[in-house]
């Protein structure tokens, strides 16, 4: 009975630690429809492929990464994995995760333009072809993998951001007009610089509280992405918390209820002997009241031990299996609120 229950408590922090930005399973039943990235290799459709097997595809074969949502909301999103042969990919640029990143896990990630969105806002269809990953009309994306975020990039969005360095460097190095010299005696020059005296009036400009309007601005937006942003992740992290929690509380709840049992074990051998032993006394005290009192108080059972030391042994027995048995609720009952809690957060 014992390791059904740590079987059930095991089925339950899997479900409760499962990340909302994972895709556990690949289960939708939609065929394949090939397009003009991917083709299909036999007949018309596309045919499913384990996870396993998409990192080693061979040259010339593609895997697209279909998500499949009832715009009713009366089925749960699915996904699936199909093969085919790889077709125009000109369109689209190569997103490449750091070094070390398992391949197979960013086919199990759900993957998003840019940080801060909810987790069922992922990308409807990603490319792989055993080394990168393609997302129509992205340059960058991001995956979470045991929880961390993981940026993919391309070749060209690094590029890109070289060049622009590169220029903003130029245009703030760029040569500056040499100032001319002006002599004390051309009047001209001198009513140049009383004109900049008139009307170069930018330093007297008070512009205190538009700026400080901005800030708070940019502040208020920040704090709102700080919010609302990254709620999946607050929310995901709360449930493993709260899994923990559980973990520890039905571990604690058994570890009391074993302790409740070994005390009642020793309550019911000592009520046993104590119901013998009143046997014998009642027997040779021909069911005398006073002569049963003064047995159970004076008789010895051997090296002192009377009944009555028995019966106070009996009640502390009682005693302790009563607390055991007390702390095992208490620890069963955060155990299940944590749990309750723990799935409410993840399905949400």
């Amino acid at each position: 009975m014992k390791r059904s229950f740590l079987a059930t408590i095991c089925l339950f922090v899997a479900a409760a630690f499962a990340g909302p930005y994972d895709i556990e399973e690949f289960t939708a039943q939609d065929p394949g429809s090939p397009d003009e990235v991917i083709t299909a290799e036999f007949g018309g459709e596309l045919k499913t492929i384990p996870v396993e097997e998409v990192s080693s595809l061979q040259e010339g074969r593609l895997v697209v990464r279909q998500k499949f949502t009832d715009p009713f909301g009366e089925q749960p999103t699915a996904y699936q994995i199909y093969q085919g042969s790889a077709g125009d990919l000109s369109s689209m640029s190569a997103l490449t995760a750091p070094e070390g990143t398992d391949y197979s896990a960013l086919v199990k990630a759900k993957l998003y333009p840019r940080r801060g969105m909810p987790a069922t806002d992922d990308v409807e269809k990603v490319y792989f072809d055993g080394k990168s990953v393609f997302i129509p009309g992205a340059t960058t994306a991001i995956a979470f993998i045991n929880g961390d975020p993981i940026q993919l990039k391309s070749a060209n969005a690094d590029a890109a951001a070289e060049d622009a360095e590169f220029a903003a460097a130029d245009a703030g190095a760029g040569p500056k007009d040499e100032e001319e010299e002006c002599d004390e005696n051309d009047p001209d020059c001198e009513e140049e610089e009383e004109e900049e005296e008139d009307y170069s009036v930018a330093d007297d400009v008070d512009n205190s509280e538009a700026d400080s309007r901005d800030d708070a601005a940019y502040a208020a937006s920040s704090d709102v992405t700080d919010r609302f942003g990254i709620a999946d992740e607050v929310r995901f992290w709360s449930a493993v918390g709260l899994a923990a929690v559980f973990v520890g509380s039905a571990v604690m709840g058994v570890i009391q209820h074993s302790k409740a049992n070994e005390a009642k074990d020793a309550y019911d051998d000592l009520s046993d002997v104590e119901d013998q032993l009143l046997g014998e006394v009642d027997k040779a005290c021909n069911f005398d009241g006073k002569c049963r009192e003064a047995m159970i108080q004076k008789a010895d059972l051997g090296n002192g031990y009377t009944i009555a030391e028995l019966q106070a042994r009996k009640k502390t027995n009682k005693k302790t299996q009563d607390s055991y048995s007390t702390a095992r609720n208490i620890w069963f009952g955060v155990a299940g609120l944590s749990l309750t809690a723990a799935i409410v957060l993840y399905v949400w």
